[in-house]
């Protein structure tokens, strides 16, 4: 909860909830109080990849890893209104989900992380070049978010990628003083979108 209230006071504009050690119950309870907060600043919510509390709380949607629910029946039980996003490594794994109904894919890790437990290869930036560039060749416009150990000054580099937008956790959550990295971050994007 303090996390979200230090990156919607920033002006962050969308937030992805994710607590893989909670029960069911207190995930529901934070994630609501999570989620009052966020809307109140006007914040975009997700929840990754409970799709029946996101269902229930009435999130904007899911975050889906290659783990979880198939996003087809996902869309099912969400239904057209809601954004569901999904975790690809791969070019292969963004030529899969392209053809299913989502609406943004998160691609990575670029570098290591520690926010994740089974981390995928590293992808770096000549990875990045390379995907996205495969994307345009085949003809494939889905936005893709950066995922995974992203830092202030990898910015502008992973944007001239081709990327639509980037998630960051650890970097915000380690900072010294948050707020003025969140700050820091927000104009790093405008000046590159």
């Amino acid at each position: 909860l303090e996390q979200v209230k230090i990156v919607t006071a920033a002006g962050v504009e969308w937030i992805q909830f994710r607590r893989k050690d909670l029960s069911d119950s207190a995930f529901r309870q934070e994630a609501s109080h999570s989620m009052n907060l966020a809307k109140a600043n006007k914040a975009t919510f997700i929840i990754n990849d409970r799709i029946f509390l996101a269902k229930e709380l009435e999130a904007d949607g899911v975050h889906l890893g290659n783990e979880d629910m198939n996003p087809v029946k996902a869309r099912e039980i969400l239904g057209d209104d809601k954004i569901i996003g999904c975790t690809a490594n791969t070019f292969d794994d963004i030529l899969r989900l392209s053809l299913l109904p989502i609406d943004y894919i998160g691609l990575g890790p670029y570098r290591h992380t520690l926010t994740k437990t089974k981390l995928s290869p590293i992808l770096g930036l000549s990875g990045y070049f390379n995907i996205l560039q495969k994307m345009v060749d085949h003809n494939i416009s889905i936005p893709i978010i950066a995922i995974g150990g992203i830092l202030l000054n990898d910015l502008t580099a992973l944007f001239n990628t081709g990327i639509h937008g980037v998630a960051l956790s650890g970097a915000i959550t380690n900072s010294a003083s948050p707020q003025t990295l969140c700050n820091n971050i927000l104009k790093e994007i405008e000046l590159n979108v």
